[in-house]
């Protein structure tokens, strides 16, 4: 009987499309939507997108294959996975940092998140707000972060199947109905040609390192490897799921949803507001796009729309980066799952708070900076967002992929990506291994090195 206790409490997957959903909501989030369109604006449009796309197919996705198959391999959270796959105190680490990773995040994402409602709020009554005024008053950021933390909570609750599943079950789609809504809007905007050239017409002259690297940064981003995300979703897949089909699905919703997300930006912002600088980094959708849908027929409905479209973006993501420290807590301490989510859902609210008031000039946590290998890092925001957000998830990939391609046989994991996919062999497993093993790390370990400065100027990804 305690053994059906604990498999309730832990879960399982009741279908492949409750996982692809589940696991392409995790990937699917402020990263592409938020972040993607001012990262292409500040790296050269169609050019940043075409590295992209290559550092998802070769990068991205082989270590994607590699967190679900140690997931499913192990049937446990990403400690557990590790532990229970031979790996000693050393590789352990790595599931340690996924849970940090995952804990931090989400406090600090929940943030932005929080903007997003606030915003839904604004576009709805049709007020036009300052963003710098909105972000630097704690009255409205700190109960909108809560009030998203708390749905995120609600769902974690109710379970694999009964919560995460099928929330975004029903998240997903109507994401998408949204998107290809606005994208659609934007692109037949008159004058919209040129910003539809800008953003897919590659100038192969602007492709430099620092162009590659960001896309690389953004493609773990994204596509949510380095988090245990993968891992801990994996584990609740039964064997006869198709791994290698199931992450081809995950991939390509992933990547859509970025493109289509650049088509929202791009086309409107040339067509209405012509001469306005595309490089305008984290404040482009905040700051730009209100103005961008105040210049459109009707357009407090379709900003509202928008801010809906980032808000479940969010929610997708934040319910897996809760999801893995709540599955630790069940897996290795017995907990309950209701006491698991509301322990780490409240640590996770009190932790959001410097994150909000580091947004406020001359603060405590506005002034806060750090000095990383030459990255002067500033604000306590700031600091999670490059510790946590970036550096750690990339440290992350590359300890998995010697764990699992060195420090353990690596043709095991190709064995379980077998399972339920048999066309996995030949070529397509040797050439798996083969980047597992080889080119990821070598990619990875480059990008560490341009990360604390030994190619010159320190550059964060």
């Amino acid at each position: 009987m305690a053994l059906k206790n604990d498999t309730e409490e832990r879960g399982e997957f009741g279908s492949s499309l409750g996982f692809i959903m589940a696991a392409a909501g995790s990937a699917v989030g402020l990263g592409n939507i938020w972040r993607f369109p001012y990262l292409v604006g500040e790296n050269g449009g169609g050019a940043f997108v075409f590295v992209y796309i290559i550092c998802v197919l070769f990068i991205a996705l082989p270590l994607l294959l590699n967190e679900i198959a140690l997931g499913r391999k192990s049937g446990k959270n990403p400690i557990g996975a590790v532990r229970e796959t031979g790996g000693n105190g050393f590789w352990q680490l790595a599931g340690v940092l996924c849970v940090l990773v995952c804990f931090f995040v989400f406090s600090y994402y929940s943030v932005i998140a929080g903007w997003t409602v606030g915003y839904i709020i604004t576009e709805i009554i049709n007020v036009p707000v300052d963003f710098a005024e909105f972000v630097q008053t704690p009255l409205y950021v700190i109960p909108l972060t809560f009030i998203f933390i708390l749905a995120t909570i609600l769902i974690v609750l109710g379970g694999v199947s009964g919560g995460i599943e099928k929330a975004s079950k029903f998240l997903m789609p109507v994401l998408f109905i949204i998107i290809i809504f606005i994208a659609g809007r934007a692109v037949t905007l008159e004058g919209a040609s040129a910003g539809i050239e800008y953003y897919l017409k590659p100038d192969f002259s602007k492709i430099n390192p620092a162009v590659i690297l960001q896309a690389l940064g953004q493609a773990f981003f994204s596509m949510s490897v380095g988090w245990g995300l993968m891992i801990t979703f994996g584990s609740y897949l039964p064997k006869k799921s198709n791994i290698v089909q199931s992450a081809g699905w995950i991939a390509g919703m992933d990547t859509s949803v970025a493109l289509l997300g650049g088509l929202m930006v791009f086309p409107a912002l040339f067509a209405l507001l012509p001469g306005k600088d595309p490089a305008a980094g984290p404040a482009l959708v905040f700051d730009v796009l209100p103005k961008v849908f105040a210049a459109m027929p009707g357009g407090h409905i379709v900003g509202a729309l928008f801010f809906i479209l980032l808000m479940v973006a969010a929610l997708t993501s934040t319910i897996s980066m809760l999801e893995v420290p709540v599955s630790y807590l069940i897996d290795d301490k017995k907990w309950g799952r209701k006491r698991a989510t509301w322990t780490i859902g409240v640590a996770a609210m009190a932790l959001s708070v410097p994150s909000a008031l580091s947004q406020i000039p001359g603060t405590f946590f506005a002034n806060l900076h750090i000095n990383f290998f030459g990255n002067r890092l500033e604000g306590f925001f700031g600091i999670m967002d490059f510790v946590f957000g970036t550096f750690a998830v990339i440290v992350i990939c590359l300890m998995l992929a010697l764990y699992t391609g060195w420090a353990s046989k690596i043709s095991e994991y190709a064995d379980e990506l077998k399972l339920g996919a048999p066309g996995f062999k030949g070529p397509f497993r040797l050439g798996w291994m083969f980047f597992v093993k080889w080119i990821c790390p070598i990619v990875i370990i480059l990008l560490i090195l341009n990360m604390v400065g030994v190619f010159g100027t320190a550059q964060a990804a």
